[in-house]
């Protein structure tokens, strides 16, 4: 079983870096760059249920069947894990706002990303991890401690990112402006920063190549939106948008 999951792990890794390349070149349709060549629209509330929700339900059931449900650390990560599922699939897409749509075919890809991302983190922690690999004392690791810290912290910038935009528009309103405040004062996509900054913490928190894997598809989807959405902001405000000095998606990097 390690074997086939290791190759799975490198399989995945690879269609990242295609993925990743592939996104300079074409924009996912949805949000500011909706297009209709994706599919059929979908109310954008539905389509997040829709996207986000299989995740949490596959890793449930993995979680119930694995002898290791009862075992205090995975229990620990599964609940990390779940937070932000709860938070995505059944929170944020009842916050918001407008009657914005999103292409049927961007959900499609994403209930199949978050399935095999399931499989992923859920076939590790409860079904391909060593038996030994994390005991009690892994609670109180450095691994732990900061990766639970990375995972909080980048949760807290996404909602909070997330809440900067919902308000960016007086209710009638559809015109587009520049998010400030919060993490927005270093780069222009601050809710996708705490998104990779979250699964980078889940990475490190379980010290775990399926971790890693998921930090990294979780660069290579975001970084090349938020240089489209970087590009669209110095297209549509100029000078104003460039005075502000701002990175993409990690503060003074990148």
């Amino acid at each position: 079983m390690q074997d086939s999951f290791n190759l799975f792990l490198a399989g995945m890794a690879v269609l990242a870096l295609i993925v990743f390349v592939a996104l300079y070149r074409v924009k996912a349709g949805y949000g500011m760059f909706f297009d209709p060549k994706w599919g059929p629209a979908v109310p954008n509330r539905i389509g997040w249920v829709l996207m986000e929700s299989p995740v949490f339900i596959a890793m449930c059931v993995l979680w119930w069947y694995s002898e290791r449900r009862t075992e205090v650390v995975p229990l620990c990560f599964f609940a990390l894990f779940q937070l932000h599922y709860v938070q995505r699939s059944f929170i944020f897409p009842f916050l918001i706002k407008g009657k914005s749509k999103m292409p049927l075919g961007i959900v499609v890809m994403g209930v199949v990303f978050n399935l095999l991302n399931a499989l992923m983190q859920g076939g590790w922690i409860f079904y391909v991890a060593p038996a030994d690999r994390y005991p009690i004392q892994w609670l109180w690791s450095p691994q732990f401690v900061i990766g639970v810290v990375l995972f909080l912290v980048g949760m807290a910038i996404n909602i909070h990112s997330d809440a900067i935009i919902r308000h960016l528009r007086k209710p009638g309103d559809t015109g587009h402006y520049i998010p400030k405040g919060g993490m927005f004062r270093y780069v222009s996509s601050a809710n996708y920063f705490g998104e990779f900054l979250e699964w980078t913490g889940f990475a490190v928190l379980t010290w775990s190549w399926a971790g890693a894997v998921f930090a990294w598809w979780t660069f290579a989807n975001l970084a090349p939106r938020a240089d489209a959405l970087y590009k669209r902001y110095q297209a549509m405000f100029g000078d104003e948008f460039s005075r502000l000095n701002r990175k993409r998606i990690i503060p003074f990097i990148y």
